[in-house]
C-alpha cells in the first residue's frame, strides 16, 4: 500500500481538503490532526506585524507550501515545489508516476527534488492548448543560465526551467518547451483568476469565493451555520455579527439567551465552566472604589469584567466539555448557583460569556444610541449574555490556533476622524483614538488616566492552559517571536500580554502592539 498522501487537484479551488479561501485556523487544524500524513509544520510570519504581512505554511516532508493573507488569515496561493513527495492528480491523471512504496514521510534536507511533469504531458494529457505564458529571465546575483517560462491556465500555472540561449520572444512557445532546452515543471502553483500573471497583482487582497469554513465548502454536508465576517462593535453592550450569506444578528449583552445565540450560531464547540476564584480580592477592592466614586463613568473597565475573561476560553480545549457534569456546584455573591459559563464558538473566532443580568456599558459618546439610557438589567433569574471575547488569532501569540481569526471595527458613530478602529490596528493608535472619544467623560481625571494603566499577564506558567493564568507586577523582556517555529513549539515563551480598560472593552495587547484579543461586556 502507497504512503504517499494523494490529492487531487482543482484549477482555481484547491488541492484536496485544502481550499482557496480557507481560513488558517481550518487548515492548520486539519493537517495537524494527521501528524502520519502531514509530520512537519513550519509557520512563518512577520513579527513586528504579524497581521499584516502573509502567514506561510510550509510543509517540507509534503513537497507544497501555502501562503495566507495576514488580516483575514485566508488561503491564497498553493504552491507545489517537490513532485515526489505527494501523489498528484488531475481528473484521474497522475501528474508524475511515482512508485507503489516509499519511506515513512520525513524531511530530507539536501535530497534533490522530483523532477515535475514535462511539457507535453500537460500540454497534451491534463490541460490542453492556452495562451502564450511569461519568460523571467535569470537574475544576475544567481550567475545561472537558466530562466523561467510560466505556463498559465485559469486558475492554475506551471513554471518551466529554460535555458536562456534559448530564449526567443517570437519563437512558438510549444516547440519552445518542447524541446531539449526546456526542463520538466519545476513547480506548480494553484490559485484564483484567470492567470498568474493576472492573479499576482490582487492575490492577497481580493474577494475569497469560497468560505472560510472547510465545512461549508464540503459538498453533500448537513446544513452548517452561516459564517460570520466580521463583528461591529456598536457600543453600550451591542455587537452586529455581519455574516456572509445570511442577515446580521445583533448581540444585546444583558438580553440575548443562550437559545438565541443556538438559534443563530448553531451549538457552541465546547463549553467551558467558570470555577476559577483565584482572583476575586481584586473584585473586593474595585467594589469599594466603585461605591467611593458612585459613578459609573468613573472606571475604564470593571474589574471583575476584567478577570471574569481571566482568558479562561483561552485556556479551553474540547476537553473541558467532556467534564461540564462533574462542575461543582459553587454559590456566586448573590447566593445563586454558578452557572456561569463561555460559549466556546472556535470555528467563529469568538467566545459568549453566559452569566446573569448585569449593568449595561455605556454607549459611545456623541453616537445615536448615547441618546437612550441604557436599559435595566433583566431579571436575575435566567441567563444572558454578559461578554463577548473577540480573538485575533495573532501568530507567535499563546493561544495561536486555538480559535479562528475574529475581525472586528469599533463604530463609535462619531467624525471621520476617528476611522480606522479595527482589528488590523495597532493598539497604540486605537488608545490615542478612543481616548479621543471619550474625553470628557470620565467621572474624575484619575479615571482617564487609568486607561494608560495596564495589567499583566503570563498565560505560559502552569502545567495545562487551565492553570496558567497569573498577574505579573513587572514587565520583563524576552527573546522576540522568531520568524519561523515549528508546529510542536508553537506558543511557547509567548504568553506575557498587557490588558488595557475603556468603557465596555478590554483590550488583550501583544508585546509588538498587536491586539490579541477584544473582550465587550
Amino acid at each position: 500500500m502507497s504512503r504517499y498522501p494523494s490529492l487531487q487537484i482543482h484549477p482555481g479551488r484547491g488541492l484536496g481538503f485544502l481550499i482557496l479561501g480557507a481560513s488558517l485556523h481550518d487548515i492548520l487544524t486539519r493537517l495537524k490532526a494527521q501528524p502520519h500524513l502531514y509530520p512537519t509544520i513550519d509557520v512563518s510570519y512577520f513579527p513586528a506585524q504579524p497581521l499584516l504581512a502573509p502567514v506561510v505554511l510550509d510543509l517540507p516532508a509534503n513537497g507544497f507550501r501555502l501562503r495566507f493573507d495576514g488580516p483575514d488569515q485566508r488561503l491564497r496561493l498553493i504552491e507545489i515545489l517537490d513532485f515526489g513527495k505527494t501523489r498528484l492528480s488531475y481528473k484521474n491523471i497522475d501528474l508524475v508516476k511515482l512508485p507503489e512504496e516509499t519511506p515513512v514521510l520525513s524531511p530530507q534536507p539536501g535530497c534533490p527534488s522530483q523532477h515535475g511533469p514535462a511539457f507535453r504531458h500537460v500540454y497534451n494529457r491534463l490541460m490542453g492548448p492556452t495562451f502564450p505564458g511569461e519568460y523571467l529571465p535569470p537574475q544576475d546575483a544567481t550567475n545561472s543560465d537558466t530562466g523561467l517560462y510560466i505556463l498559465s491556465y485559469p486558475g492554475i500555472a506551471f513554471t518551466f526551467p529554460l535555458q536562456h540561449t534559448a530564449w526567443s520572444p517570437s519563437a512558438d512557445f510549444v516547440s519552445l518547451l518542447s524541446s531539449s532546452a526546456a526542463a520538466s515543471a519545476k513547480s506548480l502553483a494553484i490559485f484564483n483568476g484567470n492567470s498568474w500573471h493576472e492573479a499576482r497583482q490582487t492575490l492577497f487582497v481580493q474577494p475569497c469565493l469560497n468560505p472560510r469554513s472547510l465545512a461549508l465548502s464540503m459538498k453533500g454536508k448537513e446544513h452548517q451555520p452561516d459564517e460570520v465576517d466580521l463583528a461591529n462593535v456598536c457600543g453600550g453592550g451591542v455587537v452586529e455579527l455581519v455574516r456572509r450569506s445570511s442577515a446580521p444578528f445583533r448581540v444585546i449583552l444583558g438580553e440575548t439567551t443562550p437559545q438565541d445565540l443556538v438559534a443563530e450560531l448553531g451549538p457552541p464547540d465546547a463549553i467551558y465552566r467558570k470555577n476559577d476564584h483565584r482572583l476575586s480580592i481584586h473584585k473586593t477592592r474595585r467594589r469599594k472604589q466603585r461605591a467611593s466614586h458612585g459613578s459609573y463613568g468613573a472606571s475604564p473597565a470593571r474589574s471583575e469584567d476584567l478577570f471574569d475573561t481571566d482568558h479562561s476560553s483561552a485556556h479551553t480545549t474540547t476537553d473541558d466539555s467532556d467534564v461540564e457534569d462533574n462542575i461543582e456546584q459553587r454559590e456566586d455573591d448573590q447566593g445563586q448557583p454558578a452557572a456561569k459559563c463561555f460559549y466556546n464558538y472556535f470555528h467563529h473566532g469568538f467566545d459568549v460569556f453566559i452569566s446573569y443580568p448585569s449593568n449595561p456599558s455605556p454607549p459611545f459618546p456623541h453616537s445615536r444610541s448615547s441618546a437612550h439610557p441604557p436599559t435595566a438589567p433583566k431579571a436575575m433569574d435566567h441567563l444572558v449574555a454578559t461578554k463577548i471575547l473577540l480573538h485575533g488569532n495573532v501568530p507567535g501569540s499563546y493561544p495561536f490556533n486555538r480559535y479562528r481569526r475574529s475581525r472586528w471595527v469599533i463604530d463609535a458613530e462619531t467624525s471621520g476622524s476617528f476611522d480606522g478602529l479595527d482589528s488590523e490596528t495597532s493598539f497604540s493608535t486605537l488608545s490615542e483614538k478612543l481616548r479621543n472619544v471619550w474625553k470628557g467623560n470620565y467621572a474624575s481625571e484619575e479615571a482617564e488616566k487609568a486607561t494608560q494603566n495596564a495589567i499583566f499577564l503570563d498565560r505560559d506558567w502552569g502545567d495545562s492552559p487551565g492553570s496558567s493564568y497569573e498577574v505579573l507586577e513587572g514587565w520583563e523582556d524576552s527573546e522576540p517571536a522568531q520568524k519561523k517555529e515549528s508546529s510542536a513549539r508553537q506558543g511557547s515563551g509567548s504568553g506575557t500580554t498587557q490588558i488595557f480598560g475603556f468603557p465596555g472593552m478590554l483590550f488583550e495587547v501583544l508585546k509588538n502592539d498587536t491586539v490579541s484579543c477584544l473582550t465587550i461586556y
